[in-house]
């Protein structure tokens, strides 16, 4: 058993190739959430899959679970402008991250 403060966990944005989608999520595993998201399953209706967001552009850690999912809530009720605002000061061009994980 881990102890207190010892666990990752991540909250997500990703994107679209042409940037024009958002999803915000939460993992406790980064590389593995974003190979699901990049090879969904057969049929899937997922927002991810259906819109083709797979590119992630902005993460932060936590190392507990209530914190990650309190920030993901948080995030997920801004506007798009407000969550532009926070990937600009983290990925001011928007790279796409999926290799530097």
């Amino acid at each position: 058993m881990k102890t207190k403060g010892t666990h990752n966990y991540y909250v997500y944005i990703l994107t679209n190739k042409t940037k024009t989608v958002l999803y915000t999520g939460v993992t406790n595993n980064l590389k593995e959430r974003l190979y699901h998201h990049n090879n969904p399953l057969p049929f899937s209706k997922s927002f991810t899959s259906k819109y083709k967001c797979f590119y992630l552009i902005h993460f932060e850690h936590f190392f507990e679970i209530d914190d990650g999912i309190k920030r993901e809530k948080e995030i997920k009720g801004w506007s798009r402008a407000k969550k532009e605002q926070l990937i600009n000061t983290s990925n001011p061009d928007w790279t796409f991250l999926n290799d530097t994980i």
